[in-house]
């Protein structure tokens, strides 16, 4: 995905979605959700056959996004999976590639829940992801957008996927999401960007702003009473400005960016805010999610 640049999709022509990922990582869960927002879905399709799916779907008039599943039993190698959706680009299709991940053990706890069948046959079923983690790594590489579904209920992964890859979302040529976090709690999983933000004074220790959030006009205006959180800022403006566009002239369509405090509380919620406001500026719309603030 990252060696090709996306052309206009020429009218009549659909979206598509390739969703991937790890067995249990929540790819039927996705699958209903994307047909909630209108979505086409088609699940395990040979990659072989892609190419003639999107052909014949774009042939229906105003045809709806469509959506295709391929698990490590139709998988490519990498090599091959660029190929054909460089092909798509070049034919003025829009695609994305999504992998649904999610850690071991929780890839084994959903397992024990659902008493079903690994489809990738070993031993054990740890060694059963250990195996699809190795056939599906050219696929997650190959990825436009990466979610780990391990700390993600299904309301909260519909959220996600709704905010991504809704009618509204695929009309923007780049997809850029801010997020809040403390690292107390861990850094988010997957993100393209880490910004730290604890050199900052921290609001914490403030017994009126305490119990606010970086979501309230107080904090804010206290964290960027800082020089140094005015100085921040345009450094992390200006190497946005630097970075996106070369991302979109690369094939990208989505850049995650994570800020962190050490509660997720005040800091990094004021910054992941001031960053999307300096985005909007540049004509670019992101999302803000606000990890920890409920913690």
């Amino acid at each position: 995905m990252n060696n090709a640049q996306q052309s206009e999709p020429i009218s009549g022509r659909p979206h598509v979605l390739i969703v991937s990922g790890m067995s249990g990582a929540g790819k039927s869960s996705a699958a209903k959700v994307l047909e909630d927002l209108g979505y086409t879905v088609i699940d395990n399709l040979p990659l072989a056959l892609l190419g003639d799916v999107v052909d014949h779907h774009g042939a229906v008039e105003a045809p709806s996004p469509l959506a295709v599943g391929i698990d490590a039993r139709g998988g490519a190698p990498k090599e091959e999976l660029r190929e054909l959706i460089t092909e798509m680009l070049r034919g003025g299709v829009r695609v994305l590639l999504l992998f649904l991940e999610a850690d071991d053990a929780t890839l084994i706890r959903r397992y024990d829940e659902v008493r079903r069948p690994h489809p990738v046959e070993a031993p054990t079923v740890r060694q059963s992801i250990a195996e699809e983690r190795r056939l599906m790594s050219d696929v997650k590489e190959a990825a436009d957008i990466v979610i780990n579904t391990t700390d993600l209920n299904v309301h909260q992964l519909r959220q996600r996927l709704t905010e991504e890859f809704s009618e509204e979302a695929l009309d923007r040529p780049m997809r850029v999401s801010v997020e809040s976090f403390g690292f107390k709690h861990g850094v988010p999983r997957d993100v393209d960007l880490v910004f730290d933000v604890r050199f900052l004074p921290n609001p914490h220790w403030v017994a009126e702003l305490r119990p606010l959030r970086g979501t309230d006009r107080e904090v804010s205006d206290y964290v960027f009473s800082s020089e140094d959180a005015v100085t921040f800022l345009e450094k992390v403006d200006d190497l946005l400005e630097f970075l996106i566009p070369r991302f979109e002239q690369e094939g990208k369509s989505y850049v995650s960016i994570a800020v962190g405090c050490t509660g997720g509380h005040h800091r990094s919620v004021a910054m992941a805010e001031a960053i999307s406001d300096r985005l909007a500026k540049h004509g670019i719309t992101s999302t803000v999610r606000h990890r920890d603030t409920e913690r």
